[in-house]
């Protein structure tokens, strides 16, 4: 067969559901393999990092990868923001570029750069395609190695004159395999220092997302009573109502939660990837006795100085925990959680503090986060992209289910929210899916309203306004005494430029009628567009709340 054939059947033998992306000369032989596919659906975007960005999250909700697609040159640089973003915050994909003629590739030629070389830095593996043979290895190897945690991006490049290659090479047969899990000697260790702790809090980072790490997690915060706080991207492992949350760290300030950090003689770091919230916000000097549980070694800091380090499959570690737990009796541990809990229930009168604001022109963001909270379930998904609105999602937003608030948080880039919001709801069309984006983040991807209402998913993107890049100006007016440079800029008439992308379009400017705006946007058919001004005079009012908070027991 046709090296783009085999090319493709390797990917449905791996079980690959869609492909993002935008073709181009030098990969026609590959999309037009993909055309005859009957398990592969190619989801044409209106850019190359749209398209990333729809396959990083597709992996974020389901653990799987997706592709995405771009030629050379200019299609594959279009590419490497979104590729950075979900390598970085452990979402498995598989990368796809064209590339030129390899008889070409030795010299200066018209579009030709060395991508593979581009792209090492950002992926977890990648690898040209030098004969067709070598395909059903190529494939087998990137997707497995895209799944091993941690997750990530992978890229295989495919060269215009071997896709139309004949071979007569096979699919490989897809083999899965358990992860290593830990010496129970070290994980007896892990559980003495736990348990001649007097005032344990367990600090749960990315990892603890993956639903048997979190189904452990849950039970082990049970039957300890110990108190759990998430990084932006663990939230919802434990849930939001159970006594042991609480809530989220991140905010570069000190909160409740680390207040309760300072508090504790032992931090039980469980999943954590320092990129998220690094250690110096938490632990400067490395002055806590720390417990280290994760898929990989962790990463070597100065302010993170690791006691015990468990490494192995992490829901196997919590159930070994767990099983120590029950042997030892729960009843028998000796924990104060006095300062945890306290900090829980300030922390949570705080979160309400605006559930019922009567506010008209601008909506605080606490308001609209308490509103978009109150239309979603448990299980639907609310996603944030990048700017002040982050900061005020990752603090006010919280979760009764793991993989229900997506936030980037790790290379962080803005554009995330809309073709996000796109795939979550292609993944789970029964879910109510909201994305948050500021005016600035919303635009860096806007071309995908077109691919949204083409494809007529379901979703309402609820963007604050603001005319600004909000964040950058609440950073500079903290650093240079409430100065800022020129930051400003304009937007369309939001109503009838969403409408004439084919879109439901509402802009709301009364706090009263906020929760039922977000209603009926999730109701009708197709996408929705929310406008909110955004009061982001809070901005600077909660500065100087975080540097007046305590919790002192």
């Amino acid at each position: 067969m046709k090296a783009s054939d085999l090319f493709v059947k390797c990917l449905e033998k791996e079980g690959i559901e869609y492909i993002y992306g935008v073709p181009g000369e030098e990969n026609a032989d590959f999309v037009m393999s993909l055309k005859k596919s009957k398990k592969i659906k190619f989801i044409l975007t209106r850019h190359e990092q749209g398209g990333a960005f729809m396959a990083e999250i597709y992996g974020r909700l389901t653990g799987n990868p997706a592709g995405c697609l771009g030629t050379l040159g200019p299609g594959a640089t279009n590419l490497i923001t979104g590729v950075a973003d979900s390598n970085m915050d452990r979402a498995p994909m598989l990368v796809l570029t064209g590339q030129g003629d390899t008889e070409r590739l030795h010299k200066e030629s018209h579009q030709v750069m060395d991508v593979v070389a581009m792209f090492r830095p950002v992926t977890k593996w990648a690898q040209t395609v030098w004969h067709p043979d070598n395909i059903p290895e190529i494939i087998r190897k990137a997707v497995r190695i895209s799944r091993t945690e941690k997750p990530g991006a992978t890229l295989v490049e495919l060269p215009e004159d071997i896709a139309h290659q004949q071979t007569s090479a096979k699919p490989l047969p897809v083999r899965r395999f358990r992860r290593p899990v830990p010496d129970d000697k070290i994980v007896d260790k892990a559980w003495n220092q736990i348990k001649k702790a007097k005032r344990p809090i367990i600090l749960a980072g990315n990892g603890c997302i993956r639903r048997r790490a979190s189904t452990q997690l849950r039970e082990f915060a049970s039957k300890t009573g110990i108190a759990v706080i998430s990084t932006m991207m663990a939230k919802g492992c434990v849930d939001m109502d159970d006594e042991t949350c609480l809530y989220t760290v991140g905010l570069q300030a000190k909160d409740f939660p680390v207040h309760a950090i300072e508090q504790s003689d032992l931090v039980i770091s469980l999943g954590y990837d320092m990129v998220e919230y690094h250690p110096r916000l938490w632990n400067a000097g490395s002055k806590h006795k720390i417990v280290h549980a994760d898929f990989i070694p962790a990463e070597i800091d100065q302010d993170y100085q690791i006691d015990v380090e468990v490494v192995g499959d992490l829901a196997h570690t919590l159930w070994m925990l767990n099983q120590r737990v029950d042997a030892h009796g729960a009843d028998n541990l000796d924990f104060d959680h006095r300062h945890t809990r306290k900090a829980r229930q300030l922390m949570k009168k705080d979160l309400w503090r605006y559930a019922n604001d009567k506010a008209k022109g601008r909506i605080k963001p606490q308001k609209v986060l308490n509103d978009i909270r109150a239309v979603l379930g448990p299980n639907d998904i609310m996603m944030t992209d990048v700017g002040a609105h982050k900061m005020w999602t990752a603090r006010y937003y919280q979760c009764h289910e793991p993989n229900t608030c997506l936030i980037p948080n790790g290379f962080c880039s803005m554009g995330f929210a809309l073709p996000g919001a796109f795939a979550a709801a292609q993944v789970y069309p029964d879910r109510n899916v909201i994305g948050v984006a500021g005016d600035a983040a919303f635009f860096m991807n806007v071309q995908e309203m077109e691919t949204a209402s083409r494809y007529g998913l379901n979703f309402t993107m609820c963007v604050w306004e603001d005319c600004e890049y909000g964040l950058i100006k609440w950073k500079q007016q903290n650093q240079f005494k409430g100065e800022h440079t020129d930051l400003a800029f304009t937007n369309p008439d939001w109503v009838p430029f969403a409408k004439s992308l084919g879109w439901n379009a509402y802009k709301c400017d009364d706090s009263t009628k906020l929760q039922a705006t977000l209603k009926k946007s999730l109701k009708a058919k197709g996408p929705s567009l929310v406008v909110v001004p955004i009061d982001y005079r809070e901005n600077m009012k909660l500065t100087k709340r975080m540097g007046n908070i305590e919790v002192s027991i």
